[in-house]
Protein backbone atom coordinates (compact mmCIF):
# COMPACT_ATOMS: atom_id res chain seq x y z
CA UNK A 1 0.00 0.00 0.00
CA UNK A 2 2.82 2.25 0.68
CA UNK A 3 4.61 1.59 -2.93
CA UNK A 4 1.17 2.25 -3.85
CA UNK A 5 1.37 5.71 -1.94
CA UNK A 6 4.21 6.60 -3.20
CA UNK A 7 4.06 5.80 -6.95
CA UNK A 8 0.60 7.99 -7.06
CA UNK A 9 2.74 11.22 -5.06
CA UNK A 10 5.68 10.94 -7.66
CA UNK A 11 3.46 11.14 -10.41
CA UNK A 12 1.32 14.29 -9.18
CA UNK A 13 4.59 15.56 -8.33
CA UNK A 14 6.45 15.41 -11.56
CA UNK A 15 2.94 16.79 -12.82
CA UNK A 16 2.63 19.85 -11.35
CA UNK A 17 6.21 20.83 -11.78
CA UNK A 18 5.92 20.89 -15.45
CA UNK A 19 2.27 22.48 -15.67
CA UNK A 20 2.85 25.47 -17.13
CA UNK A 21 1.07 27.89 -15.09
CA UNK A 22 0.14 31.20 -16.67
CA UNK A 23 -0.39 34.51 -14.61
CA UNK A 24 -1.93 38.02 -15.57
CA UNK A 25 -0.37 41.33 -14.66
CA UNK A 26 -2.46 44.44 -14.97
CA UNK A 27 -1.73 47.75 -16.70
CA UNK A 28 -2.32 51.29 -16.58
CA UNK A 29 -2.42 53.57 -19.99
CA UNK A 30 -1.22 57.01 -19.28
CA UNK A 31 -2.37 60.19 -21.81
CA UNK A 32 -3.90 62.44 -18.98
CA UNK A 33 -7.41 62.74 -20.57
CA UNK A 34 -9.20 59.02 -19.88
CA UNK A 35 -12.61 60.81 -20.89
CA UNK A 36 -11.33 61.08 -24.78
CA UNK A 37 -13.06 58.11 -25.85
CA UNK A 38 -10.10 57.28 -28.14
CA UNK A 39 -8.18 56.98 -25.07
CA UNK A 40 -10.80 54.54 -23.43
CA UNK A 41 -11.62 52.63 -26.54
CA UNK A 42 -7.61 51.97 -26.85
CA UNK A 43 -7.62 50.79 -23.20
CA UNK A 44 -10.41 48.30 -23.81
CA UNK A 45 -9.05 46.68 -26.86
CA UNK A 46 -5.68 46.15 -25.10
CA UNK A 47 -7.64 44.34 -22.15
CA UNK A 48 -9.37 42.47 -24.79
CA UNK A 49 -6.45 41.39 -26.47
CA UNK A 50 -3.87 40.78 -23.91
CA UNK A 51 -6.44 38.88 -21.59
CA UNK A 52 -5.17 41.17 -19.05
CA UNK A 53 -7.18 43.87 -16.84
CA UNK A 54 -6.26 47.48 -17.86
CA UNK A 55 -7.07 50.93 -16.44
CA UNK A 56 -6.78 54.33 -17.15
CA UNK A 57 -5.42 56.47 -15.16
CA UNK A 58 -7.02 60.29 -14.80
CA UNK A 59 -5.14 63.33 -13.90
CA UNK A 60 -6.91 65.50 -12.36
CA UNK A 61 -9.72 67.05 -14.64
CA UNK A 62 -8.50 65.74 -17.70
CA UNK A 63 -7.61 67.98 -20.21
CA UNK A 64 -7.13 71.21 -18.67
CA UNK A 65 -4.92 69.64 -16.02
CA UNK A 66 -3.00 68.04 -18.70
CA UNK A 67 -2.02 70.95 -19.67
CA UNK A 68 -1.77 73.49 -16.91
CA UNK A 69 -0.40 71.13 -14.27
CA UNK A 70 3.07 71.34 -13.45
CA UNK A 71 4.50 67.51 -14.60
CA UNK A 72 5.20 67.01 -10.68
CA UNK A 73 1.43 67.36 -9.23
CA UNK A 74 0.68 64.92 -12.28
CA UNK A 75 3.09 62.52 -11.21
CA UNK A 76 1.94 62.64 -7.42
CA UNK A 77 -1.39 62.16 -8.36
CA UNK A 78 -0.62 59.00 -10.10
CA UNK A 79 1.65 58.01 -7.60
CA UNK A 80 -0.64 58.26 -5.13
CA UNK A 81 -3.60 56.18 -7.21
CA UNK A 82 -1.41 53.57 -7.85
CA UNK A 83 -0.47 52.57 -4.40
CA UNK A 84 -4.08 52.83 -3.71
CA UNK A 85 -5.16 50.20 -6.05
CA UNK A 86 -4.71 46.60 -4.76
CA UNK A 87 -5.19 45.26 -8.04
CA UNK A 88 -1.61 46.55 -8.96
CA UNK A 89 -0.20 46.10 -5.16
CA UNK A 90 1.98 42.39 -6.54
CA UNK A 91 3.42 44.83 -9.80
CA UNK A 92 2.04 46.25 -13.57
CA UNK A 93 2.63 47.51 -16.44
CA UNK A 94 2.67 50.74 -18.24
CA UNK A 95 1.48 52.13 -21.38
CA UNK A 96 1.83 55.51 -21.69
CA UNK A 97 0.87 57.90 -24.49
CA UNK A 98 2.64 61.03 -25.55
CA UNK A 99 3.15 63.21 -22.22
CA UNK A 100 1.83 61.00 -20.44
CA UNK A 101 5.04 58.80 -20.90
CA UNK A 102 6.65 61.50 -18.67
CA UNK A 103 4.08 60.77 -16.02
CA UNK A 104 5.14 57.07 -16.31
CA UNK A 105 8.63 57.56 -15.86
CA UNK A 106 8.21 59.81 -13.49
CA UNK A 107 6.25 57.62 -11.37
CA UNK A 108 8.95 54.96 -11.78
CA UNK A 109 11.81 57.31 -10.96
CA UNK A 110 10.60 59.50 -8.09
CA UNK A 111 6.96 57.32 -6.30
CA UNK A 112 7.89 56.07 -3.02
CA UNK A 113 6.82 52.92 -1.99
CA UNK A 114 5.06 51.70 -4.94
CA UNK A 115 4.31 48.70 -6.63
CA UNK A 116 6.48 47.64 -9.02
CA UNK A 117 6.59 48.32 -12.34
CA UNK A 118 7.14 45.28 -15.12
CA UNK A 119 7.31 46.81 -18.48
CA UNK A 120 6.98 50.25 -19.80
CA UNK A 121 5.69 50.58 -23.01
CA UNK A 122 5.88 53.90 -24.90
CA UNK A 123 4.37 55.54 -27.80
CA UNK A 124 5.51 58.59 -28.80
CA UNK A 125 6.89 60.23 -25.42
CA UNK A 126 8.93 63.24 -25.49
CA UNK A 127 11.85 61.13 -23.47
CA UNK A 128 14.75 63.33 -24.42
CA UNK A 129 12.62 66.72 -24.46
CA UNK A 130 10.89 68.84 -27.79
CA UNK A 131 12.11 71.51 -29.62
CA UNK A 132 8.67 73.17 -29.72
CA UNK A 133 5.45 73.00 -27.67
CA UNK A 134 3.53 70.20 -28.90
CA UNK A 135 0.06 71.32 -30.74
CA UNK A 136 -2.62 72.46 -29.11
CA UNK A 137 -5.13 73.72 -31.31
CA UNK A 138 -7.90 76.55 -30.53
CA UNK A 139 -10.39 77.16 -27.22
CA UNK A 140 -10.04 78.60 -24.37
CA UNK A 141 -7.01 76.55 -23.05
CA UNK A 142 -5.04 77.17 -26.18
CA UNK A 143 -5.58 80.74 -25.70
CA UNK A 144 -3.81 80.99 -22.35
CA UNK A 145 -1.16 78.21 -23.74
CA UNK A 146 -0.53 80.72 -26.64
CA UNK A 147 -0.11 83.96 -24.33
CA UNK A 148 2.16 81.77 -21.20
CA UNK A 149 4.49 80.47 -24.90
CA UNK A 150 4.87 84.12 -25.34
CA UNK A 151 6.33 85.10 -21.86
CA UNK A 152 9.84 82.98 -20.82
CA UNK A 153 9.21 79.65 -21.37
CA UNK A 154 11.91 78.90 -18.07
CA UNK A 155 10.87 81.29 -16.06
CA UNK A 156 9.26 79.82 -12.99
CA UNK A 157 5.49 81.43 -14.05
CA UNK A 158 5.52 79.68 -16.93
CA UNK A 159 7.11 76.70 -15.80
CA UNK A 160 4.72 76.49 -12.66
CA UNK A 161 1.38 76.88 -15.17
CA UNK A 162 2.59 75.10 -18.75
CA UNK A 163 3.35 71.42 -18.33
CA UNK A 164 4.74 71.21 -21.86
CA UNK A 165 7.44 73.63 -20.77
CA UNK A 166 8.95 71.12 -18.22
CA UNK A 167 10.21 69.48 -21.19
CA UNK A 168 10.77 72.12 -23.80
CA UNK A 169 14.37 71.93 -24.53
CA UNK A 170 15.46 74.31 -26.79
CA UNK A 171 19.27 72.99 -28.05
CA UNK A 172 20.39 76.75 -28.01
CA UNK A 173 19.30 77.37 -24.97
CA UNK A 174 20.77 74.52 -22.69
CA UNK A 175 22.67 76.75 -19.76
CA UNK A 176 18.96 78.11 -19.66
CA UNK A 177 17.35 74.88 -20.23
CA UNK A 178 19.04 73.05 -17.37
CA UNK A 179 18.85 76.32 -14.77
CA UNK A 180 15.25 77.02 -15.13
CA UNK A 181 13.40 73.94 -16.54
CA UNK A 182 11.66 72.30 -13.29
CA UNK A 183 11.36 68.46 -14.19
CA UNK A 184 13.22 66.95 -17.38
CA UNK A 185 16.66 67.54 -15.98
CA UNK A 186 15.69 65.60 -12.99
CA UNK A 187 13.95 63.00 -14.73
CA UNK A 188 16.38 62.60 -16.90
CA UNK A 189 19.57 62.88 -14.38
CA UNK A 190 21.11 65.45 -16.55
CA UNK A 191 22.01 67.76 -14.11
CA UNK A 192 25.58 66.77 -13.36
CA UNK A 193 26.04 68.39 -9.46
CA UNK A 194 22.46 66.51 -8.88
CA UNK A 195 21.98 63.14 -10.54
CA UNK A 196 19.99 60.48 -8.25
CA UNK A 197 21.53 57.10 -8.33
CA UNK A 198 18.09 55.52 -7.25
CA UNK A 199 16.52 56.93 -9.96
CA UNK A 200 18.81 55.18 -12.47
CA UNK A 201 18.42 51.87 -10.14
CA UNK A 202 14.56 51.85 -10.35
CA UNK A 203 14.88 52.80 -14.25
CA UNK A 204 16.93 50.35 -14.60
CA UNK A 205 14.56 47.39 -12.66
CA UNK A 206 12.43 47.38 -15.80
CA UNK A 207 11.68 44.10 -17.41
CA UNK A 208 11.77 45.40 -20.75
CA UNK A 209 11.41 49.15 -22.22
CA UNK A 210 9.53 49.61 -25.66
CA UNK A 211 9.94 52.48 -27.62
CA UNK A 212 7.57 53.03 -29.96
CA UNK A 213 8.45 55.86 -32.94
CA UNK A 214 5.72 57.39 -35.41
CA UNK A 215 7.70 57.87 -38.73
CA UNK A 216 5.47 60.70 -39.55
CA UNK A 217 5.17 62.38 -36.06
CA UNK A 218 4.90 66.22 -36.65
CA UNK A 219 3.75 66.75 -33.02
CA UNK A 220 7.35 65.82 -31.29
CA UNK A 221 10.64 67.44 -32.48
CA UNK A 222 12.15 65.83 -33.45
CA UNK A 223 10.44 62.40 -33.74
CA UNK A 224 13.47 60.73 -32.62
CA UNK A 225 12.96 61.89 -29.05
CA UNK A 226 10.52 58.53 -28.62
CA UNK A 227 13.74 56.53 -29.10
CA UNK A 228 15.94 58.94 -26.59
CA UNK A 229 17.51 60.90 -29.65
CA UNK A 230 18.15 64.68 -29.89
CA UNK A 231 19.98 67.33 -31.27
CA UNK A 232 23.41 68.17 -29.86
CA UNK A 233 23.90 70.51 -27.42
CA UNK A 234 24.24 74.22 -29.39
CA UNK A 235 22.44 73.42 -32.51
CA UNK A 236 19.29 71.81 -34.40
CA UNK A 237 21.87 69.34 -36.81
CA UNK A 238 22.59 66.69 -37.23
CA UNK A 239 19.58 64.48 -34.75
CA UNK A 240 21.99 62.18 -33.20
CA UNK A 241 19.89 58.59 -32.36
CA UNK A 242 19.97 57.74 -28.68
CA UNK A 243 23.36 55.76 -28.82
CA UNK A 244 25.14 59.05 -29.98
CA UNK A 245 23.81 61.24 -26.84
CA UNK A 246 25.46 61.65 -23.78
CA UNK A 247 22.82 60.49 -21.72
CA UNK A 248 23.29 57.23 -23.29
CA UNK A 249 26.89 57.21 -23.19
CA UNK A 250 27.71 58.26 -19.95
CA UNK A 251 23.88 56.36 -18.91
CA UNK A 252 22.50 59.03 -16.33
CA UNK A 253 19.15 57.07 -16.17
CA UNK A 254 20.25 53.62 -17.13
CA UNK A 255 19.03 53.42 -20.54
CA UNK A 256 22.80 51.84 -21.67
CA UNK A 257 22.55 49.48 -19.02
CA UNK A 258 19.14 48.57 -20.22
CA UNK A 259 19.99 48.25 -23.70
CA UNK A 260 23.31 46.24 -23.15
CA UNK A 261 20.89 43.64 -21.73
CA UNK A 262 18.26 43.64 -24.57
CA UNK A 263 15.45 44.58 -22.64
CA UNK A 264 14.86 47.99 -25.03
CA UNK A 265 13.26 47.72 -28.04
CA UNK A 266 12.98 50.43 -30.58
CA UNK A 267 9.95 50.44 -32.90
CA UNK A 268 9.28 52.38 -35.54
CA UNK A 269 5.96 52.26 -36.97
CA UNK A 270 4.03 54.71 -40.10
CA UNK A 271 1.39 57.07 -39.29
CA UNK A 272 1.25 60.54 -37.43
CA UNK A 273 1.24 60.87 -33.43
CA UNK A 274 -0.32 57.89 -31.56
CA UNK A 275 -2.00 57.09 -34.61
CA UNK A 276 -1.03 53.30 -34.68
CA UNK A 277 -2.93 50.45 -36.30
CA UNK A 278 -5.14 47.64 -34.45
CA UNK A 279 -2.27 45.35 -35.90
CA UNK A 280 1.15 47.11 -34.99
CA UNK A 281 -0.74 47.22 -31.50
CA UNK A 282 -1.06 43.62 -31.55
CA UNK A 283 2.26 43.03 -32.72
CA UNK A 284 4.33 45.41 -30.54
CA UNK A 285 2.33 45.85 -27.32
CA UNK A 286 0.08 43.14 -26.61
CA UNK A 287 3.31 40.17 -26.06
CA UNK A 288 4.63 42.84 -23.49
CA UNK A 289 0.90 42.84 -21.65
CA UNK A 290 -0.10 38.98 -22.46
CA UNK A 291 -0.36 36.91 -19.12
CA UNK A 292 2.74 34.84 -19.05
CA UNK A 293 3.69 31.08 -18.66
CA UNK A 294 6.38 29.69 -16.57
CA UNK A 295 7.37 26.24 -15.64
CA UNK A 296 7.58 26.41 -11.62
CA UNK A 297 10.12 24.65 -10.13
CA UNK A 298 10.33 23.64 -6.48
CA UNK A 299 13.80 24.39 -5.89
CA UNK A 300 14.45 20.20 -5.73
CA UNK A 301 18.05 19.81 -7.55
CA UNK A 302 18.67 23.60 -8.60
CA UNK A 303 18.54 27.30 -7.33
CA UNK A 304 14.86 28.69 -8.80
CA UNK A 305 13.19 30.78 -5.55
CA UNK A 306 10.12 29.47 -6.27
CA UNK A 307 7.72 27.61 -3.53
CA UNK A 308 4.38 25.61 -3.86
CA UNK A 309 2.04 26.91 -2.28
CA UNK A 310 0.44 26.13 1.20
CA UNK A 311 -2.19 24.53 0.49
CA UNK A 312 -0.73 22.32 -2.67
CA UNK A 313 1.87 20.90 0.20
CA UNK A 314 -0.85 20.33 2.42
CA UNK A 315 -2.85 18.40 0.20
CA UNK A 316 0.34 16.05 -0.68
CA UNK A 317 0.62 15.47 3.03
CA UNK A 318 -2.70 14.61 3.50
CA UNK A 319 -2.64 11.71 1.02
CA UNK A 320 0.75 11.04 2.29
CA UNK A 321 0.02 11.05 6.07
CA UNK A 322 3.23 11.65 8.31
CA UNK A 323 5.74 13.52 6.60
CA UNK A 324 8.83 13.06 8.95
CA UNK A 325 11.24 10.53 6.71
CA UNK A 326 9.92 12.70 3.56
CA UNK A 327 12.88 15.54 3.96
CA UNK A 328 11.72 16.90 0.10
CA UNK A 329 8.24 17.62 1.45
CA UNK A 330 8.91 20.12 4.21
CA UNK A 331 9.03 23.68 3.48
Amino acid sequence: MASLQLHIISGFIFTLLFIPISYSIPFIVLHGNCSYRGVSKFTKHLSNWSGSKGFCIEVGDGAWDSWIMPLQEQIKIVCDKVKEMKELSQGYNIVGLSQGNLIGRGVLEFCEGGPPIKNFISLGGPHAGTASVPLCGTGVICVLVDSLIRLEIYSDYVQAHLAPSGYLKIPTEIPAYLEGCKFLPKLNNELPTARNSTYKERFCSLENLVLIMFEHDTILIPRETSWFGYYPDGGFIPILPPQQTKLYIEDWIGLKTLDDAGRVKYISVPGQHLQISNANMKKYIVPYLRGQNSTTDTGIGGSSSHRWPLSIWTYIRELVGDTKNWPFLRT
